[in-house]
């Protein structure tokens, strides 16, 4: 588990850095595939500066297993999320544009198609105290068939089958919450209609879309 602490520090680190994480606020999780052992963020950390040892390590019931830490207050939005979805990692972020978009709208429509990645149209979740039941609750709802969510006047949470996923979809979630932004402050956003985010979707799957792939050489070459 030491290399799997090691990894969510570092995770931690890196989305603070880009702006995602501010200060204590905000965590991080990942599930070992083999022991199903979770490290999480512990509580009071400021994540831009966070070490190893103040990645605590639980059980699926939340039971502390490895640190001197308590973990997040958010421990069971986390363990809600991995144990519903079967993710292998979780980030929740007060990543400011998030956040805006969180504090008005109910939702957060696809104007470009790299949304899709999460899903579709990304739901907010009604507001709850932060570390509450109730909170996981929503939060568990709104990511039904999708790979992140907004919770309102809070932040946002994403997951993925990895760690490096996970991020990967904080990261994606905050650029469209600003792209909306500065849509919406040009105009009125104009977003992508059911058959147009279908038809980039088979496009994506026909093409093998993001992944990397050798070149062809050219006949005669």
């Amino acid at each position: 588990m030491a290399d799997l602490r090691a990894e969510v520090a570092a995770a931690a680190r890196r989305l603070a850095a880009e702006g995602l994480l501010i200060g204590t606020a905000g965590n991080v999780s990942a599930r070992d595939p083999e022991t199903g052992l979770i490290a999480i963020t512990a509580t009071g950390v400021v994540l831009g500066d966070c070490t190893p040892d103040q990645v605590s390590v639980v059980d699926r019931s939340g039971a502390l297993v490895t640190g001197d830490l308590e973990p997040t207050s958010e421990l069971d939005l986390h363990l809600a999320v991995i144990t519903t979805y079967g993710a292998g990692a979780v980030v929740h972020t007060h990543a400011p544009n998030a956040t805006a978009i969180a504090c008005v709208r109910e939702d957060l429509p696809v104007l470009h198609y790299q949304q899709l990645a999460l899903g579709g149209t990304v739901r907010v979740a009604p507001y709850a105290t932060f570390g509450t039941a109730e909170l996981a609750a929503h939060v568990v709802a709104a990511l039904q068939d999708r790979s992140g969510a907004l919770m309102a006047n809070h932040g946002a949470v994403t997951h993925g089958s990895t760690l490096t996923k996970a991020v990967e979809n904080a990261l994606l979630l905050e650029w469209c919450c600003r792209l909306f932004r500065h849509a919406a402050a040009l105009g009125t956003p104009r977003e992508l209609d059911e058959q147009q985010q279908l038809a980039v979707i088979e496009a994506a799957i026909a093409r093998d879309y993001g992944t990397p792939r050798p070149a062809r050489a050219e006949e005669g070459s």
